[in-house]
Order: structure tokens, then sequence, then C-alpha cells
């Protein structure tokens, strides 16, 4: 059974971003002081008192009816959060007092008829209450808790009352899940592919570049297995992140691919695969995650019968660095090999995780060196006495040779091939380490 969720629901700029970052102890949600910093809803998991939940912070709600299709979003966002929650955190602002908005928001919460969590929020003098304090009771809520997100007063009371209106926990799904980055330029349809995927709209999807800027969880299990499907922020370039907010997005995409198995590199078949994909895709390959390219918007592209051919031909040539990563031509507006995702996931992730017992890897390694001798360097020929696999995410094997410098890079990519050749390695990056040993400590070498 899956973990009981929390949802955090306001309106703009009372705190809740910062008081879903003490809560949670990271700092998942972008906090700044421009209203309506968080637009999607963002997960983090909260401990407390042995207890564990899924907090889930939203974004502001805006008073009243607004034309913009990001308020919408917002909204409509912060509802769902509310649908799906076991309770709800209602945050309001002391300094700001019982606004409209607050009261509008406390009826939509009420018909809702989820246990709400009535939380006061910048209450930064400890044992004194502002006399506008007492305005909160009559929002019919119960009795309102004094908490400041900044400083952490009040917030083990606040969980307290959490957990006193959460369900019993039961034993969790032991079932093991795949953490899918979604990574890529920003409007390339990321958020639509997680929304397909999912079933439901659970990213705010619009022609607005950008409209993702916190990285967004979404768990889906299916016949092919469980998976989290992480959507983060386009990546532009470097030059043209001027806003503050963006850079942020940035650095939680950044954050997103490190604690991914699998990262997702989406490309615009419209526009072609740039430079600045092969540089997002750099980041994933550096973090050693396993990689899949998915060219989507291939129902908008004029084909004939060379077009595949030489659209995979190109991208082969900008990936060159990742020429183990397979590639999917996709369409999520009309759902072209949308599931060959799911098994090319479970594939990439499989060999990220594969491990190879030194006597097999021995082995192979001997039949490689007779095929091709070790090269010499001023009369000195590199001796490779064995190797071994020490890790996985990425697969990482370390070579014991007589000199590391004489393992020139060609022929670590000689060996690199004869694995791939052997074992497959589909989709992952490999990691070689060289350690010098003494030829007196080996009687038998390679």
């Amino acid at each position: 059974m899956s973990k009981a969720v929390v949802a955090l629901v306001g309106r703009p700029n009372v705190g809740k971003s910062t008081l879903f970052n003490k809560l949670t102890g990271k700092r998942m949600s972008i906090v700044d002081d421009t209203a309506g910093i968080t637009r999607d809803r963002v997960y983090g998991d909260c401990e407390w008192r042995g207890r564990t939940f899924s907090l889930v912070d939203t974004g502001g709600i805006e008073s009243g009816k607004s034309a913009d299709i990001i308020s919408k979003g917002i909204r409509y966002q912060a509802e769902i959060a509310i649908e799906l929650a076991d309770a709800v955190i209602f945050v309001v602002d002391l300094k700001d007092g019982l606004t409209l908005a607050d009261e509008e928001i406390a009826r939509m919460l009420q018909k809702s008829a989820k246990p709400i969590i009535l939380c006061v929020n910048k209450c930064d003098k400890v044992g004194s209450e502002a006399y506008n304090f007492y305005e909160f009771y009559s929002l019919g809520l119960g009795e309102p808790l004094q908490v400041s997100s900044i400083h952490g007063h009040g917030t083990g009371d606040l969980l307290d009352k959490v957990l006193s209106h959460l369900p019993s926990e039961s034993e969790s799904d032991d079932s093991q899940s795949i953490s899918v980055a979604i990574i890529g330029k920003p409007n390339v349809g990321k958020s639509s592919l997680v929304n397909y995927l999912s079933g439901s709209e659970r990213s705010i999807v619009s022609d607005i570049a950008g409209t993702t800027r916190d990285a967004v969880d979404t768990v889906i299990s299916n016949n092919y297995g469980n998976y989290t499907f992480i959507d983060t922020a386009g990546i532009r370039k470097q030059n043209k992140i001027s806003e503050k907010i963006e850079k942020y997005s940035v650095l939680r995409a950044k954050m997103a691919i490190d604690r991914a198995d699998v990262c997702i590199i989406m490309i615009d078949a419209t526009e072609g695969a740039s430079e600045q994909d092969t540089k997002i895709a750099g980041l994933a390959h550096e973090a050693g995650k396993g990689c899949i390219i998915l060219v989507n918007k291939w129902d908008a592209v004029s084909k004939d019968s060379k077009t595949f051919n030489i659209y995979k031909k190109k991208i082969k040539e900008k990936f060159l660095f990742m020429s183990y990563a397979p590639i999917i031509f996709t369409s999520v507006k009309t759902g072209q090999r949308i599931n060959e995702i799911f098994e090319c996931i479970n594939k990439v992730n499989e060999f990220n995780s594969f491990r190879i017992s030194t006597g097999t890897l021995n082995e192979v390694l001997a039949r490689a060196v007779v095929k091709v001798p070790p090269p010499t360097r001023k009369g000195k020929r590199l001796k490779i006495y064995y190797m071994t696999q020490v890790t996985v995410k990425p697969p990482t094997f370390v070579f014991f040779v007589n000199q590391s410098k004489l393992f020139h890079f060609s022929y670590q990519h000689y060996i690199e091939n004869t694995l791939r050749d052997t074992f497959e390695f589909t989709g992952t990056p490999i990691r070689f380490i060289l350690r010098e040993k003494s030829e007196k400590k080996f009687e038998s070498k390679i």
C-alpha cells in the first residue's frame, strides 16, 4: 500500500514552499518572494515519530476566476492534490491577516470533506500572539496552529495533528520502482509525455515555454512495472537564463538527474538535435545514468522512405559520445510507439545495474587481448594483469596494469566495444578505473 498523502494548500506567497522544505528537510521546492513560484505539485517524504508520509506542495490558489492559463492550471493542480490527499494543511499568513482569498479557499476545502489542519504561518515571535491571530477561527476549520516555517516553531505540533488524521499504516509495497527523469529543452513535450503516460493532467501543459519550473514526480504502475517519472524544467542555453527563478529550475533539473535511474532525453523532431540537446544529454551521461533518446513530434515531420534512416543517422552523429543510447521516435499527440518507452526503460535499467563475475570478465578480456595485442610506447608494452567489476549504476570496472599511461584511450575504446558486443549494455555508460601494480605481484599475466 502506498504512503499516506498530505497536501499543502493556500494562496500565493504565504510560505507553503518554505514550510514544505522545513518539514521534508530538503530544498525541493523553489522559495522566492515572487508570488506563484510553485506551479505544479511537488512531492517529498516527511518523517515524524516513526511514520513516513508523502507531502505535496502546490501552487498558490488565486482568488476568483482568472483568464490566465497558468493561474487556471495552478488552481486545477491544487484541486487534484486535495482530491488525492488523506489530509490537507491549509496555510495562511499571520502578517496579512484573514483575506477574502483565504475564505474562498476555506469554503473549497470544506466541500472536499477531507481533514483540514489550519496552519497560521509566519508566527515568528515565540510566546506572543498577534491580535489578528484569532480572526482565523472564523473560517470554521477548528483551532488554528501557530507555525514559523522559517524558524521551525510549532512544526512538531503541526505534524502531531497531521498524524492524528492519517489512516493507519499498512504494509508498504515491496516492489521496486524505477525513477525516470525526463529532460530536454523547454517546450519539447516533457509534461505532455508524463500526462499521456499517467492518463491525467499531472503537469501544466501549454505552448508557453518554461511552464514547468519545479521537478515534478508522477508514480505510475502498470503491466510493465512500477515507475516514478520526474518531469523537469526545460534547460535553456546558459546565456539565456536571466531570471533568478529559472536558474533554480535548471538546478532542480540537475538534481532530478542525480536521483534518477534512467534519463529520457527528449528532442523535438521538428527542430532536430541541437548543441543544447547534446549538452543536456551530457549531464545524464556524466552522471552515469541509463539513457534513452526520445524524438517527439515525429508525426509533424514530412517523411518519405528515407527520412527515418537519415534522421536516425544525424542523431547518432550528434550523440556520438553516447552511441549506446537507444533511440525511440514517438508522438505524444498521437500515441505513436509510446508503449515502447516502458519496455526500453526496463531494459536500460537492467543493464545499468548489470553485474559480471570476475572470472567471466577475464575470459572475455583474454580473448580481446589475443585478438588485438595491447599497445606499446617507447618500447614498453601495456600489460593488463586482470580486471574486475567494482560497482553498478553505471557498471564500473577496475583494470590492474603495469603502467596506466600505456592504456591509451583508443585501446580502452576497443575494450569497451568488446564488452558491449559480449554483454550488450544497452543504454548505459561504462566507467573504467586504472590501477598500477608491480609485475612481480602477479605470477600469471593476461
